[in-house]
């Protein structure tokens, strides 16, 4: 679609479609250890906590919040136009997993560190790219 901005598409796995894929039905997901119930982002094999390998998808809430931000003016990709904000979002479930994405639906200026977020999606193809949007 024309009004969709440029994306780079990351390459879609079995290790991370549960990510890339999961907004396909309004779901922001994780993998968690189901041992300890550590969420763990980015993919990995093994959890960090207790070295379990029986990790598993799960669906988080989709809130989070701003941890920090840039308003970015440049031009990078066609249809991204400036200014737009490039935020670091952690989620609700878990503050230290942190999403690097875009604040849309939103003016720039009204962004702030501490902002309650929701997540939406925009589909490219056969990804669905979580982005975030002040909480309703």
């Amino acid at each position: 679609m024309a009004d969709k901005p440029f994306r780079v598409l990351p390459k879609v796995t079995s290790d991370n479609e549960h990510f890339w894929r999961g907004g396909e039905t309004g779901e922001l997901r994780f993998l968690q250890c189901t041992s300890c119930g550590y969420l763990v982002h980015p993919p990995a094999p093994v959890c960090p906590r207790d070295l379990s390998r029986q990790l598993a998808p799960h669906t988080v809430s989709g809130r989070g919040t701003v941890a920090t931000y840039t308003v970015n003016h440049q031009p990078w990709y066609p249809g991204l136009d400036p200014p737009y904000v490039v935020a670091i979002v952690e989620i609700e479930e878990q503050a230290d997993v942190r999403l690097m994405t875009n604040v849309v639906n939103c003016d720039v200026e009204k962004v702030r560190i501490g902002l309650a977020v929701q997540v939406t999606f925009e589909q490219h193809d056969d990804v669905w790219i979580p982005l975030f949007e002040p909480a309703a």
